[in-house]
């Protein structure tokens, strides 16, 4: 009553629109719930399941893969064991695999990003009918599948490939890639390269012509815009073309599979071998536990590029 006498209508107007919010928040909760409960129940869930399994509850809906498995570790206190953990780091073979699965990914990554960058900063700066065929064809590997681009690279670089039977007729002796290391690495370049040449290129291309002159009115030279214009001001979609790329190099399967030696071998392969060959499914889960905190730690970057866009723009 009171609140009538002095002013009711600015204080009923005010009701009124905090509860329209509320039902706008509570409209835009329940479309975008069934989403959530997708991922909940299809990704989050099993998740966790696998996650459990590692720590040895082999019972309810793992007891299946416990018994099928071989050497499988089982809880013996009420927060589960770390023996199927122990077992993993103990096998020399382990640190040798992930060692080979830390460098290609890093060595990967960075050949992909200079080469993606070099790309979009030759289409900024010269730009011109050869700069925008580069950056195509740097695009081509996006619409041809993984495993058919592994299958051609290890026929390319094999020791009966076309390389070396071109170069063996003009006396020279190319060297065999095919089931190595280094193949790994050119495959995971070549199939991580549209997507990185695709970012750096929008980054680099959203950069105000206003910015490059003032910097050249002011006396900088080529490289100075390069490295304190264009490479700052494409630093966010740097990052995340940087962030995709060692996720997807750090957790692949197809190409170390085709490409690669059958020891030391990537991660991804370890995982698909210790539980369909080795028929030990707890250290496979083990090993992929592993990879998805590796994963956790480079999504770090592309969280902390996003919250700092974010921040530049005031929207946090």
């Amino acid at each position: 009553m009171t609140a009538l006498r002095s002013g009711s209508p600015a204080r009923i107007g005010t009701s009124r629109r905090v509860s329209t919010e509320t039902r706008r928040a509570g409209v835009g909760f329940l479309m975008a719930l069934p989403p959530i409960v997708l991922l909940a129940v299809f990704v989050g869930f099993p998740v966790l399941l696998a996650i459990g399994f590692t720590f040895g509850f082999t019972g309810g809906l793992n007891s299946t893969i416990a018994a099928i498995g071989t050497g499988t570790r089982t809880a013996t206190t009420w927060f589960g064991t770390v023996a199927a953990y122990g077992d993993v780091f103990s096998d020399p073979r382990f640190f040798r695999d992930l060692g080979v699965t830390l460098a290609v990914t890093a060595i990967s990554t960075a050949v992909t990003l200079v080469v993606s960058v070099a790309l979009a900063l030759n289409l900024r700066l010269r730009g011109g009918r050869l700069a925008s065929v580069f950056v195509g064809l740097a695009v081509v590997p996006m619409f041809i599948p993984v495993v058919i681009a592994s299958w051609a690279i290890l026929t390319f670089y094999a020791s009966d490939g076309f390389l070396r039977t071109l170069l063996i007729h003009v006396g020279i002796s190319a060297p065999i890639w095919g089931y190595t290391t280094t193949g790994v690495v050119i495959g995971s370049i070549w199939t991580s390269l549209p997507f990185a040449t695709l970012m750096a290129t929008s980054g680099i291309q959203a950069v105000p012509d206003a910015m490059i002159e003032a910097a050249r009115d002011a006396g900088a030279s080529t490289r100075a815009v390069i490295a304190r214009v264009l490479i700052p001001m494409a630093g966010t979609p740097l990052v995340i073309a940087g962030t995709f790329t060692a996720i997807g190099v750090i957790g692949s399967f197809t190409v170390p599979y085709f490409i690669g030696p059958n020891a030391p071998s990537m991660l991804g392969v370890d995982i698909s071998s210790y539980f369909q060959s080795y028929n030990r499914p707890q250290e496979s889960v083990v090993m992929a536990v592993i990879v998805f905190l590796m994963a956790s730690g480079i999504a770090v970057f592309y969280v902390w590029a996003n919250f700092r866009t974010a921040k530049k723009e005031g929207r946090v």
